[in-house]
């Protein structure tokens, strides 16, 4: 039986409905685009899925704040260490900061642990001569050779720390007077290896880049850290704002330098030997977001590359481990997130292609399959970081305008971030290098005068080109009438377009017109020499 009551053409149902899809018959190369287009968002679909998971999780658990076991009845002694590398905007901030903690100096010895190559290294002996001559246990550890990079400066302070416990705090950060008597308690439970405070900002209001970046950190302490911890699920040291049992580094290995995140490394190795870590979500410190598009960019990198070169290192031992399923599965989403990247990129290419196939099969289809899945896809970061905002701020019905801003800047670091993501799991190392800090708070402060830049990359035009693309998809939609994809592309080319201008806007201001050139060529002398030779490109931009 038939749905038309008697059998008839195809062009007939086309004439009798106006829809194309009656005459559209899909060729092998149609099935291949749709094919791939389909995996792909199922894939970003089931990472998508996690995001709503840690909401409800999060919303199950939020009431567990965690409370110290009981209080040392004779306080500990801790080491404070700052590590830093050319930071001589913010040097003294942080060694002024450290020193000011409200903690017995008898039981209290700060490492300056400084690699700088520039006038930071006389900006922080002289901090330290300051600070010393007022009685405070204080010392400056310079290191020639940067083997290891920060790992390596961390593990060069620790054999003559003096600390049962490590305070750890970057030279961006200012920790409060208090930090140590809030954080130091919670280590009564001899299990207790690890406490994070979490991020606040110095300068979040400084510029559309700063407020996204804000809300992006917001979202990953409240609803990935905080919300691990209190389930049950690993969680990472953050590098920074923490403080560890000096006993959990050695258990765990010590520190170790073959990926860019040596905070993420060693917390999993340390959780895996049965160390207990916790978030505390109401001790916060201050710290400075970039300000700069290339040295945003050089962070997220440095961040994604470590993460998949830790997933190469951990995942693989932590899914044959005894832990729950419950524990791997998450181990899996934290460590693969960034495999988003790649797929990302690989669906932008096919996003067009695919919705012209998709549109020629009628709207139906493209109304009950793709847009679900897409919406199951993206919907779930609005989600997400709405909810963190609801959580820390009462004015969080304004944060809501940023999060479109806040979508088209993860797509924008797509090609930056598929390029790293790729290399960690293939095994490519690169340096560890710092992300420029300028003393940039509150909504006011001027950068671009100041020493130092985040390098621009050849990818900015590869950005570009992606943005031009996006603009004749946004055309092509548009003439064909398919409205409800339109402010989907426009995110796509909002965030291309944005980090494309800005890398070569906010990277070549203030040089000569002859630099960009140069660095061009010594690009492609490079990449030609990495052809012939196998020699590895040093990274541009990775802090």
């Amino acid at each position: 039986m038939h749905f038309w009551g008697t059998a008839v053409s195809a062009y007939e149902k086309f004439l009798r409905t106006g829809n194309i899809s009656y005459l559209y018959e899909m060729d092998s190369f149609d099935k291949a685009i749709v094919t791939a287009y389909f995996v792909i968002l199922s894939i970003l679909s089931f990472y998508g899925i996690h995001r709503y998971l840690m909401v409800f999780l999060y919303r199950r658990h939020r009431r567990n704040i965690p409370v110290p076991k009981a209080h040392f009845e004779t306080l500990p002694r801790v080491t404070v260490q700052l590590p830093s590398y050319n930071e001589m905007y913010v040097i003294d901030r942080v060694i002024d900061a450290a020193c000011a903690l409200e903690y017995p100096r008898d039981l209290l010895d700060i490492q300056v642990l400084d690699d700088s190559t520039d006038e930071t290294r006389v900006i922080a002996d002289n901090a330290v001569r300051r600070w010393r001559s007022l009685g405070l246990d204080i010392t400056l550890i310079h290191r020639a050779d940067r083997t290891g990079f920060k790992a390596g400066a961390l593990e060069n302070g620790l054999r003559t720390a003096k600390g049962e416990f490590v305070a750890i705090f970057d030279a961006d950060f200012v920790p409060g007077p208090d930090f140590l008597q809030r954080t130091i308690h919670y280590f009564s439970d001899p299990n207790v290896g690890m406490v994070q405070a979490r991020w606040e900002h110095l300068n979040r209001e400084y510029s559309f880049l700063t407020r996204a970046q804000a809300i992006f950190l917001d979202g990953h302490f409240m609803l990935e850290s905080f919300t691990r911890s209190v389930s049950g699920r690993f969680f990472n040291f953050n590098g920074t704002a923490g403080i560890l049992r000096r006993a959990t580094i050695e258990d765990a290995g010590g520190w170790e330098h073959d990926t860019l995140t040596e905070d993420l490394d060693l917390s999993y190795r340390a959780q895996m030997k049965g160390w207990k870590f916790i978030f505390l979500p109401d001790v916060t410190v201050p710290s400075e977001l970039p300000v700069e598009i290339n040295s945003f960019k050089a962070q997220q990198c440095r961040w994604a590359k470590g993460a998949m070169q830790t997933c190469r290192k951990t995942l693989p031992r932590m899914l044959r481990s005894n832990f729950s399923p419950v524990e791997k599965l998450e181990a899996w989403y934290h460590l693969t997130g960034n495999v988003s990247y790649p797929l990302m990129v690989v669906l932008t290419i096919l996003l067009l292609p695919a919705m012209i196939v998709r549109y020629n099969q009628g709207w139906f289809e493209l109304v009950t399959i793709d847009l679900p899945l897409f919406m199951l896809s993206f919907s779930s970061v609005t989600t997400f970081y709405l909810t963190s905002q609801k959580i820390l701020h009462k004015n969080w019905h304004k944060q809501i305008a940023y999060l479109p801003g806040l979508m088209a800047l993860g797509i924008g670091m797509m090609i930056s971030g598929t390029k790293v993501v790729l290399e960690g799991a293939l095994g490519i190392h690169s340096p560890f290098v710092r992300t420029p800090k300028y003393s940039v708070e509150g909504s006011r402060g001027d950068w671009k005068a100041k020493k130092y830049r985040g390098r621009v990359s050849i990818l900015a035009l590869i950005e570009l080109a992606f943005g031009l693309y996006f603009c004749f998809a946004v055309y092509y939609a548009l003439s064909l009438g398919i409205y409800g994809v339109v402010p989907f592309l426009l995110l796509f080319l909002w965030g291309f377009m944005y980090m494309g201008v800005l890398s070569l806007t906010q990277g070549f201001k203030g040089i000569s017109l002859g630099e960009p050139l140069a660095r061009l060529l010594d690009f492609a002398r490079l990449h030609l020499t990495h052809s012939e030779t196998g020699y590895q490109i040093p990274k541009l931009n990775q802090p």
